[in-house]
């Protein structure tokens, strides 16, 4: 019982880090072009992170990307020490990530995490993950950023058609006003992703009480019966971890991959939350960073290619690639440190 304890901890914990390691993809833009302060900013970011709760309750009506991550490994290697060893994995690779200023993806860090434990509790075998959901998600490294590239690159030719006989001040001061629109809609697209993420791993630890101790009568095998207090604490601590700041990688995504104008900033940011809406009804957990670093690169690259430092997209799509495998293989360590212990 003191595992799972610890196990629920570590999850919110990860929780608020994934706050303040992804503040940065809600609120670069407008801290950058001074819409607002980054106190401002940060706060306006953790408000709709917790709008998306409601949501995704009340409208949406289920947690679906947290059924997905909770279902991504073998029910009979989801156990108490597989879940804390990826949870460890991935605050590890976070805090390092955060650290370095690189914008990784809290949700593969995540993923890779669980499903790395999962292997080294089966002697290396990869019977104990589920290939196909691993797959998909696996996918969506790739396919995340560039929908939102695709995305970006058509709202970019869009708007400047429509913009083409604006006074240039007139529109870059309705762009400005226009960014807190876009930017509450992708902190809400933040928090329906990322929370769920959270919930799936808590949801794991209960299927765990559920398959292996029975006999504490506190086990689930639905992510429908999930306490409500889970997805309260899930969306709470988020939006504490945003308010929390982040700004090592605000300076990478606003000015290092492109110089980001209002404009820039309402195309990427609208871009990035329709393709987690996207992923939403899909029930797909994608990473928030590659979705809207995708569409940053996306406006930039219509407007001017030169534009985009494509020498630091690179170093961020290796940072992108080697998430899943580095987390995986920090978990099997830990997950055989753990072993010897319990």
């Amino acid at each position: 019982m003191g595992l799972f304890v610890t196990i629920i901890v570590l999850a919110l914990l990860f929780d608020f880090i994934n706050g303040f390691h992804d503040a940065a993809n809600a609120i670069a833009s407008i801290v950058t072009t001074k819409v607002l302060t980054p106190l401002q900013a940060v706060i306006w970011a953790a408000f709709f992170n917790f709008v998306a709760f409601f949501i995704a309750k009340y409208i949406i009506g289920d947690f679906g990307i947290a059924d997905t991550v909770s279902k991504s490994v073998v029910k009979q290697f989801i156990t108490l020490p597989v879940i804390f060893s990826g949870l460890v994995a991935a605050i590890i690779w976070n805090l390092f990530t955060w650290w370095r200023g690189i914008p990784s993806s809290s949700s593969h860090t995540l993923i890779g995490g669980f499903a790395g434990a999962a292997i080294a509790a089966n002697h290396g075998g990869l019977e104990a993950i589920q290939g196909t959901v691993i797959g998909k998600i696996a996918a969506f490294i790739v396919l995340a950023p560039f929908i939102g590239m695709i995305v970006a690159a058509i709202l970019t030719i869009v708007l400047m058609w429509i913009a083409r006989n604006s006074n240039p001040h007139r529109a870059n001061a309705w762009f400005n006003k226009l960014q807190l629109v876009s930017s509450a809609m992708f902190s809400i697209g933040h928090g329906l992703n990322d929370s769920q993420k959270v919930m799936g791993i808590i949801a794991a630890a209960y299927f765990a009480l559920h398959i292996h101790h029975p006999e504490i009568g506190m086990g689930i095998d639905s992510v429908n019966d999930l306490p409500s207090w889970v997805a309260i604490s899930c969306f709470t601590m988020i939006s504490l971890g945003t308010m929390s700041g982040g700004w090592r990688i605000v300076k990478t995504m606003g000015s290092r991959i492109t110089k980001i104008t209002p404009f820039e900033g309402v195309v990427a940011e609208t871009a990035g939350a329709l393709t987690l809406y996207l992923t939403e009804i899909l029930r797909i957990p994608v990473s928030t960073t590659h979705t809207i670093t995708g569409s940053i690169i996306g406006v930039g690259a219509v407007q001017r290619l030169s534009s985009v430092r494509w020498g630091i997209t690179q170093r961020l799509l290796l940072a992108w690639i080697l998430t899943i495998p580095v987390s995986a293989l920090i978990a099997g360590g830990v997950y055989f440190i753990v072993a010897l212990f319990i």
